[in-house]
Formats: C-alpha cells, sequence, structure tokens
C-alpha cells in the first residue's frame, strides 16, 4: 500500500472494521515509502488509534474535522466557500475521476480529502505529487490547526506537504492560526444554526447520514476502476 492510500485510510471516519485490520495497517506502515521518521510517526498513530475505544476515537475525529468549516476535509470549502465556482469545481473534479477510470461507489463529494488521495494512489506518482503541490498550502493550514487541536492527526498533512515536494514550514501558518477565532466551539456553533436557514424539502433522505463507507486493507473495494 503506497503512503497516499495509507493515509486515505488514517484520515477518513475510523469506523468499527478499521479495528479488524489493524496488522495489515501496521504492516503497511513499512511498504508506504516514507522516511524512517515518519513511517515511526505512522506506527504511532496507529497503535494509538487502535488502543482507543472505537466509539471514543470516531468521537474524537467528529470533534476535529465534523465542528465548524476551518477542519474541514472538503477542499473547495478552503478554496471556494459558498460560491458558485464550487459547484462547477466539483463536476471537473468528477468528469476527471471518470475520465482516468475512478468511479465513486460511496456518497461521499468528489473534493473530499481521503476521496481525493484514494484516486491520486492510483495515479502516477509525477502525476500525484503536482496535485497536491497545488492544495500544498491548504494542507499547511490544516496541518497547523490540527496541531493546535489534537495533535495526533497534525502529522499525516504534514506528510502530504512533504510528499508534493514542498518543504514543511509552519512557523508562519502557526502565527496567523494562533490569532483565528476557532469555530468549533459550542458558542460558535450555536452561532451558526442561528445564522443558518433550516430547509425542509418533500423528500427524506433515503439512507443515513453516517460517514460513506471507505475501503480498508483487505476489505471490499468502495471503487472501480
Amino acid at each position: 500500500m503506497n503512503a497516499l492510500k495509507l493515509i486515505s485510510v488514517l484520515l477518513d471516519y475510523p469506523r468499527d472494521e478499521l479495528w479488524q485490520h489493524g496488522d495489515a495497517l501496521m504492516a503497511a506502515c513499512g511498504d508506504a515509502g516514507l522516511p524512517a521518521a515518519r513511517t515511526t510517526q505512522l506506527l504511532e498513530f496507529i497503535a494509538d488509534l487502535l488502543a482507543r475505544d472505537p466509539i471514543e476515537a470516531q468521537e474524537r475525529w467528529l470533534s476535529l474535522f465534523d465542528r465548524g468549516r476551518s477542519m474541514s476535509l472538503l477542499l473547495f470549502e478552503h478554496i471556494h466557500g459558498e460560491s458558485r465556482d464550487r459547484g462547477q469545481a466539483m463536476v471537473d473534479l468528477m468528469e476527471t475521476y471518470r475520465a482516468n477510470g475512478f468511479e465513486i461507489a460511496v456518497r461521499e463529494l468528489p473534493d473530499y480529502l481521503p476521496l481525493l488521495l484514494e484516486y491520486l494512489s492510483t495515479r502516477p506518482d509525477e502525476e500525484a505529487r503536482e496535485w497536491l503541490s497545488h492544495v500544498a498550502h491548504i494542507l499547511e493550514l490544516l496541518a497547523a490547526r490540527a496541531a493546535g487541536r489534537d495533535g495526533a492527526y497534525a502529522p499525516l498533512f504534514e506528510m502530504l506537504v512533504e510528499y508534493s515536494g514542498r518543504p514543511v514550514e509552519l512557523g508562519p501558518m502557526r502565527q496567523r492560526v494562533a490569532r483565528e477565532v476557532r469555530d468549533d466551539t459550542p458558542a460558535a456553533i450555536d452561532a451558526v444554526w442561528e445564522e443558518e436557514a433550516v430547509r425542509f424539502t418533500a423528500e427524506a433522505p433515503d439512507r443515513d447520514c453516517e460517514p460513506a463507507p471507505r475501503r480498508l486493507p483487505g476489505a471490499a473495494m468502495t471503487v472501480s476502476r
């Protein structure tokens, strides 16, 4: 398993079945082609994750990535916000996936970082690095924010920055983050709920709203090529 696929799995919502593939995840670290220091960090991250109760690990993930927009794993959230350009960017990315035989078989937006990493893990290395270089500034920002909240996930973003060919120099980014008003506090979340209108439609979702399933080592594939 290459580094991008492994980081894709680790950044994704930690579903219960992940604990069934712990040995495969640990073994995959040795095949990821990362520097020894980063390999050690991955092993420590996985060991810490597997030592936690799944519910605890899932709550930690939700607290970090699903409360407020500043740590969103939807890349276009950081690039386009709520502008109309975001919709066209989604369409273009979907067309790129399909043109390269990557069909999404999960309920997930195409700019979801773990999904993008899974796609890039199927592409030539030079192409994958170029893609990541275009979003390296976002990955640096996420790394700096993660370091100030739950430091465990920060090295995963740093590894992606390094993979893009960009040196990890987070000093200026951490200074910027230190001046930010956090959007994941109860007060900030309540303010968002008060500001955003609730829209009801005639059709209810046909499936529940839990995060979409992802492919783990040894498990069934969630995409077809």
